[in-house]
């Protein structure tokens, strides 16, 4: 394996680096929008416990393609831990004055209310929660193509977007690269992270997941 670690390693890890950012130009539309030497840093401990745990078998299987999949996983799963609170009600605790009880940085102290929670069930007897889901593959540009064009599930999904979203789905389902998507639409790299997020947010996408995933 240290012909393997050295390849990757090499230049300041510039293959990892590499891997990573395909990752976010595939999924997430690009590296701009992201604090990438925090993503970096997940792949380096993925790489290590990967290495040293002796977990790949050569026998079974290319090493890149095997740690592509893991550093996949292991950025939606990053992804899941930092905004999962944000997917909660916060309740605020106060002090004896009534006033917002402060810690130890002098920011509010809250406990989290989950409204979303990873092990709420989707859809009626889909047998299936949002972390399933969100660990998933599932591909809504993919799930856009087999859809019914004027299904009652995609046209519930298509109204809850705005015009400039619904414009960036078509062209990215029609197989437009995001770059190309900007131009063809005169918006910036935020205004397309922004149509992504909201392309692929769960409260957009759950009319079309008790279908996909029962």
């Amino acid at each position: 394996m240290k012909h393997i670690v050295n390849s990757y390693y090499e230049n300041n890890a510039r293959r990892l680096r590499a891997v990573v950012d395909q990752i976010f130009v595939k999924d997430y539309g690009g590296t701009s929008n992201w604090d990438m030497d925090e993503f970096y840093g997940v792949a380096t401990d993925i790489f290590v416990e990967i290495i040293k745990s002796g977990q790949f078998d050569s026998h079974k299987g290319n090493f890149d393609a095997y740690l592509y999949h893991a550093l996949r996983l292991g950025i939606i799963d990053e992804f899941k831990r930092r905004y999962c609170s944000k997917r909660c009600t916060k309740r605020y605790e106060t002090d004896q004055n009534g006033n917002k009880a402060l810690d130890e940085n002098g920011k509010p102290k809250f406990v989290v209310i989950p409204d979303e929670r990873l092990d709420a069930p989707v859809g009626d007897d889909s047998g299936c929660t949002l972390g399933d889901v969100l660990a998933s593959d599932f591909d809504i540009y993919k799930e856009a193509l087999a859809e019914e064009a004027f299904s009652r599930r995609m046209l519930q999904y298509l109204s809850r977007l705005s015009k400039l979203q619904r414009s960036v789905l078509g062209l990215k389902t029609a197989g437009y690269h995001p770059n190309e998507i900007q131009e063809e639409l005169h918006i910036g790299k935020k205004q397309y992270a922004d149509c992504e997020a909201a392309i692929h947010s769960y409260r957009n996408i759950s009319v079309l997941l008790t279908k996909s995933h029962k």
